[in-house]
């Protein structure tokens, strides 16, 4: 079975939404992208690093799921890295409240030695260089490296970001960012610059509107599924991305035509994941309940057109 080896964070959230609010709770990139791979059954991998207040019981949880956290680091004097953020009422927007990086600040991965052979690795939102130190332990290059990455490092690291997209194979980013990084108002021009930079694929995330997928002048729209509330978009984002990587390690198939139903895949997961706070939801999920949303995919983007 082809091994996902999947770098983030492993974090405390505290969220407030118009749904509610919760006190410390689990989070992280690399966290959501565990739980979401590992409903493909496949060798996933997360490395990560949290502080001495971190609990076991989180830990033992993702290991029942099947990921593997031989690759978490725990610095038993630290701080986990905790984020507060506080949701408008459309959702989409939110307020950053709270940012400590605590542990996070002075992270060095090191990947296990039975994952450095991985066949896909998913590169979750951190600063490029502990991304490009990610690739530099591998024992060859990646069957697939897929990036993710956010506004603050195209601020703060660009020429570091761009060193490291010319060795990955897919990017995803949102909109705003995708036309941060291009310079580019149309998406369609964004993917375009982007793809110039290193990445064959371009995945923009449009939240509840979908996703788009870009390679060498072909593309693809996925929508999201509406739904009648959404509880904590949070990890919705890194769902997606784990529910992406994880149906390709699956099938082992990285063509565009496969990306496709990857993409259907990670939507699908990421509409489970804002179904209640933090990884709740994703982590009681059943692959019946996983399959009859598939389903409601397939209905929703189907019909049958005349073409004169």
């Amino acid at each position: 079975m082809s091994k996902l080896l999947a770098v983030g964070t492993v974090a405390f959230d505290a969220i407030e939404t118009p749904f509610g609010k919760t006190d410390k709770i689990l989070g992280g990139s690399g966290t959501f992208v565990g739980l979401a791979a590992a409903q493909f059954g496949v060798s996933t991998g997360v490395v990560s690093v949290v502080g001495g207040d971190f609990p076991q019981s989180y830990l033992d949880m993702m290991e029942s799921k099947g990921i593997n956290t031989d690759g978490i680091e725990i610095v038993k004097e630290g701080k986990t890295f905790f984020w507060s953020g506080k949701y408008h009422n459309d959702m989409n927007s939110r307020d950053t409240l709270v940012t400590e990086l605590n542990v996070l600040e002075h992270f060095k991965p090191v990947v296990p030695e039975n994952f450095k052979n991985s066949e896909i690795v998913m590169l979750g939102n951190l600063h490029p260089l502990t991304q490009a130190s990610v690739l530099d332990q591998m024992n060859e290059r990646p069957k697939l490296v897929v990036l993710d990455t956010m506004n603050f490092w195209m601020d703060i690291a660009l020429s570091d970001l761009h060193e490291v997209l010319k060795r990955i194979d897919v990017i995803t980013i949102n909109d705003e960012e995708a036309r941060q990084l291009s310079g580019e108002y149309s998406l369609v021009n964004a993917a375009k610059k982007i793809h110039s930079m290193g990445p064959k694929f371009v995945v923009i995330k449009k939240g509840e509107h979908g996703a788009l997928l870009f390679n060498e002048g072909k593309m693809f729209f996925a929508p999201a599924l509406p739904l009648a509330e959404v509880f904590d978009p949070t990890g919705a984002g890194d769902t997606f991305a784990g529910g992406f990587c994880g149906y390709l390690a699956k099938t082992g198939d990285v063509s565009f035509e496969n990306m496709k139903n990857a993409i259907i895949y990670g939507s699908n997961l990421a509409s489970f994941c804002v179904e209640k706070f933090g990884t709740q939801r994703m982590e009681e999920l059943t692959k019946e309940e996983v399959q009859h949303r598939l389903q409601a995919f397939k209905e929703l983007t189907q019909f049958d057109i005349e073409l004169s």
